[in-house]
């Protein structure tokens, strides 16, 4: 079947936006792999992990991009815009706010309970956190974001639910004939 799926997918959006869900998801209905950008800024190890160098960070990065395919997911701005500017697609996952407050709650207590794992201790301190970045987002990160996504014109694609993304997934997986058929 062919389809219209982009090969170069960065998403990106505050903690608790659906990002790496959404990233599983479609890594595995397309085959693309995926990567989280906190493992690019982190170097997992036991018993804490270990912060890269900007370099080292930034040249991890590069690697990825230049490979054929890929989702990037993550809630960094600063230091990304190679990814943007490589992207096929870049999609902004905006929720409301009780909605991302509801995800954290949730998130936090199937972990705290082992139902899932997480690259960090479930703690209060991080449940703490949560809510401090994703409080800073609202007030100032998604406006920088929507303000840097700007300088990608026909490459973003905002999405504040999931009909909207359901909508946009099946968009993806329709045949490209099919598409041309509905759109001409």
């Amino acid at each position: 079947m062919v389809t219209n799926i982009p090969n170069r997918i960065h998403i990106i959006g505050s903690v608790g936006s659906g990002k790496t869900t959404l990233a599983r998801t479609l890594s595995s209905q397309f085959h693309i792999p995926y990567y989280e950008l906190d493992n690019v800024v982190w170097e997992r190890a036991e018993p804490d992990d270990i912060r890269r160098s900007e370099a080292d960070r930034d040249a991890m990065l590069i690697s990825i991009i230049n490979t054929k395919c890929w989702i990037i997911e993550g809630a960094h701005l600063n230091w990304v815009s190679p990814s943007f500017d490589r992207a096929d697609l870049i999609v902004f996952l905006n929720p409301s706010y009780s909605i991302i407050t509801y995800r954290i709650i949730t998130r936090f207590i199937k972990q705290r309970l082992r139902l899932e794992q997480a690259h960090y201790t479930p703690n209060w301190g991080m449940f703490k956190k949560m809510f401090e970045w994703s409080a800073a987002f609202q007030r100032k990160g998604r406006y920088q974001t929507q303000d840097t996504l700007e300088d990608y014109p026909g490459k973003v694609v905002v999405v504040k639910d999931l009909k909207q993304l359901k909508r946009r997934l099946e968009q993806w997986s329709a045949p490209i004939e099919q598409q041309e058929r509905t759109s001409g």
